[in-house]
């Protein structure tokens, strides 16, 4: 293992820091060995310095679309770092003498790798990508010399979006004395199953992965290292005592236990059709290929087309400084109507108004969720709650009320679908409630809908006191995946957190129609009590606008 070699001295003879708390069984009681708080805040406790169920959970499963159990791949092979950056920084630490080493990569590539040699005073080399920013490893180990201790590949690259030849990586690290690091932050929207397997086979090999792109967590700040037993107790050794935050690690253990991730899927399908409506625009010469969840595009003025997303509140990406990308913005892939609005300004059409008139965000333990509403017939609902059943109704619901709602929740459905629904109904009143509260005037109102066999009838009086009045019955005990019981609680839930009294009756034969029916008469019954238009709704009440 000649990789050894590059480390350094004064780290192979360090003498890490030992946290208080690593003395601790799992089984202690009394603990008095930290200096912490003692009363309960929920974290007055020193995180784990090791997170040992995480490690296990990160070495046993990755894949988003099923459950992949990586083979031969233990929880020491796994280092837990604080983003990837923490890991590229120690990396470089353990592996370069300040001075004497130099690292080699590509160019364009992520940035962080240049800004973290510069810092610890190691040089970068780099090798220009070809037109079509590929690269052989021949190439790049022609610019490595004796004093060549890293190679970094961020495969699938940034920011050009494609991903290298995996023979061609495999290569280096056949060849290369030093350490191979793989950067597969993006490796999720690729379709490829990536290279932690090879861990096993060449042991001056490490692949980092995070939990801020295709896992969607970019906040809770948590990556990791994979590699041979050896290079991760280096990194042990020479980590922060605390470098994760209990938060951190208990958001990304509970993500790594969902097998499945539906979003990857939508930002695949949106990247591709971007891609095609961006050749049709004019101003747009070239899309590069991409396996990750951004489009590096080529314009024939980028300067003139970044000020004018600008403009119109959209921020992409300036990476025409970078090599080979002149004239060059990189567009993350958003959602669906994020990326028609980015369509519409760049077809310079006319963009409607949008008023957001309420944003709620919420996060327990079971649930964390974002809701928009926007005032709003021209938008399309934007709903991802996990439910297909569920998703179809509120955009019914959110249709026919005239605020398009924009929903996203990552909630516990491996366990059932309760948490999701009822927490979303919670959010989604207290929305509505933030609405009334702006509302100069507005209309008390029913509404009566049928739909083929079924038929529903509501009347709703938003009086700031929730009440539900409910005469609905139901002979099937799902619809799809949404719990029929749950339908009554939705409601419930839904009228105590907007402050309206609603009062629901409906029947018929088939139960999707019955719910249908009930979301669409809510939705309606709402944007007629919303409006302050007596003669447009002709309002068949004494009091008339409140």
């Amino acid at each position: 293992m000649t990789y050894l070699n590059f480390v350094r001295e004064n780290i192979k003879n360090l003498v890490s820091y030992r946290a208080a708390r690593e003395s601790a069984q799992e089984h202690s009681q009394v603990l008095l060995d930290a200096n912490e708080l003692p009363f309960n805040t929920g974290y007055n406790r020193y995180p784990l310095t090791v997170n040992r169920r995480l490690k296990e959970a990160a070495s046993r499963r990755w894949s988003l679309g099923s459950v992949e159990y990586l083979e031969d791949i233990q929880s020491d092979n796994v280092f837990i770092s604080n983003g990837s950056d923490e890991a590229i920084d120690l990396l470089i630490r353990v592996f370069c003498e300040p001075g004497i080493n130099n690292i080699a990569s590509v160019s364009p590539t992520y940035g962080m790798y240049k800004v973290l040699s510069a810092i610890n005073n190691v040089e970068y080399r780099e090798l220009k990508l070809s037109e079509d920013f590929d690269f052989s490893s021949n190439d790049l180990l022609e610019i490595c010399d004796s004093n060549t201790s890293l190679i970094f590949i961020c495969s699938p690259n940034n920011p050009t979006g494609n991903l290298f030849n995996k023979e061609q990586i495999i290569k280096l690290a056949q060849n290369f004395r030093g350490v191979v690091v793989v950067d597969e932050a993006y490796i999720d929207f690729s379709g490829d199953p990536g290279l932690i397997p090879q861990i096993i086979n060449f042991s001056n090999l490490v692949v980092l992965r995070t939990m801020s792109k295709s896992r969607g967590m970019a906040g809770i700040r948590l990556g990791f290292a994979y590699a041979r037993k050896e290079i991760v107790d280096i990194l042990e050794r020479v980590k922060y005592p605390y470098n994760v935050n209990s938060m951190s690690q208990d958001l990304a253990l509970k993500s790594l236990n969902e097998s499945f991730c539906y979003e990857v899927d939508i930002i695949i399908n949106e990247r591709e059709r971007l891609a095609r409506s961006l050749l049709k625009i004019p101003s747009v010469l070239r899309v590069f290929r991409s396996d990750t969840n951004f489009l590096l595009v080529k314009f024939r003025d980028s300067k003139a087309i970044f000020e004018k997303l600008q403009k119109n509140s959209i921020i992409v990406r300036d990476r025409g400084k970078e090599q080979g990308c002149s004239n060059c913005l990189r567009i993350t892939v958003g959602k669906p109507q994020e990326n028609n609005l980015l369509l519409s300004v760049l077809s310079n059409e006319t963009i409607p108004e949008i008023n957001c008139v309420s944003t709620i965000v919420r996060v327990t333990n079971e649930t964390g969720i974002s809701l928009k509403l926007f005032k709003s017939d021209t938008l399309n609902p934007q709903i991802f709650t996990g439910i297909g059943f569920f998703d179809h109704m509120l955009n019914l619901l959110s249709f026919h009320s005239g605020l398009a709602a924009e929903i996203d929740v990552k909630g516990d459905l491996y366990i059932d679908a309760h948490h999701t629904i009822e927490d979303v109904a919670i959010v989604y009143g207290e929305a509505l409630k933030k609405h009334i509260s702006k509302l100069k005037g507005f209309n008390r109102y029913g509404f009566v809908l049928p739909m083929d066999e079924s038929i529903a009838e509501v009347v709703l009086d938003i009086c700031r006191r929730g009440y539900l009045k409910w005469d609905v019955k139901l002979s099937a005990e799902k619809m799809g995946e949404f719990p029929a019981e749950m339908l009554e609680h939705f409601f419930y839930s839904l009228a105590i957190n907007a402050g309206i009294a609603l009062h629901i009756r409906a029947e018929g034969k088939n139960n999707h129609h019955i719910a249908e029916c009930i979301f669409k008469s809510v939705g309606r019954a709402l944007r007629i009590a919303f409006s302050n238009d007596i003669d447009v709704y002709e309002v068949p009440s004494t009091k008339g606008v409140l």
